[in-house]
């Protein structure tokens, strides 16, 4: 994935979804991403097909909280996600699972190109 920007990455995003790999999932991902490349966005996968807007969800399972310029090292393999969470870079509250679980519906999304 060659997005260089938030926006443009989830703007991708639906596009990169394992939909075998979805088909028994329905999840909804927040993202709240500050600083300059900075957002919110809503990612809800659902029966084998993923839908992205921006906002701010009700009650999402899962919220991953970080920094824009972390989040776009995190996408583009320069950081991995489980370093950033370790070094408080990365807050995840809520489904646990399904956080790890990103891995598997997005194949090669934070693999470094």
């Amino acid at each position: 994935m060659k997005a260089t920007t938030i926006k443009e990455f989830f703007r991708l995003l639906p596009g990169k979804l394992d939909s075998d790999a979805a088909e028994d999932v329905e999840a909804v991902y927040q993202f709240d991403l500050s600083g300059a490349q900075g957002g919110q966005y809503i990612v809800t996968v659902r029966e084998g097909t993923c839908q992205v807007k921006e906002g701010v969800h009700d009650d999402p399972h899962v919220t991953l909280s970080m920094a824009g310029e972390d989040c776009i090292k995190v996408l583009t393999g320069q950081l991995s996600g489980q370093m950033a969470a370790m070094s408080g870079k990365l807050r995840v509250s809520g489904d646990l699972g399904l956080a790890l679980q990103l891995r598997d519906l997005f194949p090669g999304v934070g693999q470094k190109s």
